[in-house]
């Protein structure tokens, strides 16, 4: 059976709570609003974090990378700035991959906007060229390099076949195959979002086992039309498709008080990026409340995927 938002928060509230809720301070954007950050990445042996930047009253959106400086995270000098939503990141071939979601006029709903997800790849956030464009209206594509050198793709899509948003998995052998027929064509995993609910994929972790480790977001409306997203997790094997049901990785409550971007988007905790330690804790860096970037330590969720 499907488990409902619900019925997940339940189930996570009977468990080991986060800790160490802290709010990441931005400067050098002006009055923007930083947010939907990745983790922080190495580039050049340096620790970086891309992350959102959009004024409170629009959704017209920079991608800003920051460098931390006494504590505060703020633009780096000479980086460039990609006009882009919903940043993340991850490494195929020794290259970097950053992805995030270009929005342009919607072609048949005058005054809208439609979107699609892009992939950028260089040696290092200076030298990023574009090499991929994905379908018109999908969100959270994601791409994990296999041990093997293949490569799981994630997609989420939206209308007849995903609904308001489903996840769906293909493998492909090398970047020269990722084309858009393949990511449509992609099946879609079962059992993973109840009717009126939907989710994707965010950040994807390869395990010791060989298990892709996915970080992603769950979600639902409520009947005053508010938005509810939460953090999960689940694996997914490669060789198979078969996963493992949807778990919670925290809450907003979890996280400090603070800002949103609108009333319907309190409750709304968008997952970045988690970076894993060596004593079974993991970082989780998320977007809160479409306006602000927090992080908490949690217990390591992919540790019970790994045994």
């Amino acid at each position: 059976m499907i488990k409902k938002c619900e019925v997940l928060v339940e189930e996570y509230l009977e468990k080991e709570q986060p800790k160490n809720p802290e709010k990441l301070s931005f400067t050098g954007v002006g009055e923007r609003d930083v947010y939907n950050i990745t983790a922080p990445f190495l580039d050049n042996g340096e620790l970086v974090i891309a992350g959102r930047v959009e004024s409170r009253d629009n959704e017209h959106s920079d991608v800003y990378f920051f460098v931390n400086q006494n504590g505060v995270w703020m633009p780096k000098e000479g980086a460039t700035v990609l006009q882009l939503q919903d940043p993340f990141v991850t490494k195929i071939s020794g290259e970097l991959i950053l992805g995030g979601v270009e929005t342009f006029p919607h072609p048949t709903n005058e005054g809208a906007l439609g979107w699609r997800t892009v992939f950028y790849k260089g040696s290092s956030i200076d030298d990023l060229t574009l090499f991929f464009t994905g379908p018109d209206g999908m969100k959270d594509l994601r791409l994990a390099e296999l041990s093997d050198g293949s490569i799981a793709v994630l997609t989420r899509p939206q209308g007849e076949k995903g609904g308001r948003g489903k996840i769906g998995f293909v493998r492909i052998s090398s970047l020269n195959e990722l084309t858009i027929e393949v990511i449509e064509d992609a099946p879609l995993l079962d059992g993973q979002f109840a009717e009126g609910e939907w989710g994707g994929a965010n950040e994807l972790h390869l395990l010791k086992s060989g298990r892709v480790g996915v970080l992603g977001h769950i979600a639902r409306f409520d009947e005053e039309g508010n938005r509810h997203y939460y953090p999960m997790v689940f694996s997914l094997n490669p060789e198979t498709g078969e996963h493992t049901d949807i778990q919670l990785i925290a809450i907003r409550d979890d996280f400090l008080a603070g800002a949103s971007k609108r009333t319907d988007l309190i409750d709304v905790v968008f997952s970045g990026g988690l970076v894993r330690k060596e004593d079974g804790t993991a970082v989780f860096y998320a977007g809160i409340s479409d306006a602000e970037a927090h992080r908490i330590t949690i217990k390591d969720p992919f540790l019970q995927y790994e045994r």
